[in-house]
């Protein structure tokens, strides 16, 4: 019998997966739908040196902001990264690499690591500072700039429900780039909401299948913080 893929705790999901000089796909889309235990449990286990692939940064004191306060982050590989300030003083004093990355190549690089494609070419970025450096081409008269796919030693994604076979559903856009980051983990660790048996969960609505997911650790109430609050302020009357 195979081993099971659920694991009691975000501790125990990460141990003997993560080390020191790994890189990381982190899903999540601004603070939604971001392993908000696995992030925790990853700073707690005080692996350093790592490469971290985010669409974001997190926030101070929150998400990926956790592990830069504690400086186990070398380098960031992202798309937006302005909503937190420990990022912004480390970037600025030379304390961290940066790769900004526009946010469609971002989630194609992904999705191409995780499809075994090593590269492929797009128009965006052409002409500006990302693509220097890069082999650039000529396809029907327009030129495109070759990017390379992302891999990750270790992927931490978040998704609304899992059975125990790892098939998983995601909640609107926490589907964002959970999947991608998924599909380019070699291994893959799911934080979820629910867990449900094998068989309980219908086919049509599975967004992602087990065969991408190696482990599933179960948090039933995250905190899934707001990364900014709007509010209308009160007429007077």
């Amino acid at each position: 019998m195979s081993q099971s893929k659920v694991y009691h705790s975000a501790k125990a999901a990460l141990s003997g997966v993560v080390r020191d000089g790994q890189t990381l796909a982190i899903g999540g889309f601004g603070l939604c739908g971001i392993p908000e235990a696995l992030i925790e449990a990853l700073r707690d286990s005080e692996v350093k040196d790592l490469t971290c692939v985010s669409n974001n940064a997190g926030v101070d004191e929150f998400g990926l902001g956790l592990l830069l306060q504690t400086r186990q982050i070398k380098k960031m590989i992202s798309s937006y990264v302005g909503e937190n300030k420990e990022f912004e003083r480390q970037y600025l004093a030379g304390e961290l690499e940066v790769e900004l990355t526009p946010q469609g190549t971002l989630a194609e690089r992904l999705r191409a690591g995780g499809a075994g494609i090593p590269a492929f070419y797009t128009a965006t970025g052409v002409g500006t500072l990302v693509a220097e450096g890069k082999e650039t081409r000529e396809f029907d008269g327009r030129t495109y700039v070759l990017e390379h796919s992302l891999r990750a030693d270790v992927s931490l994604i978040k998704a609304q429900k899992a059975d125990k076979a790892g098939n998983l559903i995601f909640n609107k856009t926490a589907r964002n780039f959970n999947p991608d980051c998924a599909m380019a983990g070699k291994i893959t660790i799911a934080e979820v909401e629910e867990i449900v048996e094998i068989g309980a969960l219908d086919p049509d609505e599975i967004h992602l299948p087990g065969i991408f997911v190696q482990r599933i650790v179960l948090n039933s109430s995250p905190e899934k913080r707001i990364e900014k609050i709007t509010t209308k302020a009160v007429e007077s009357v």
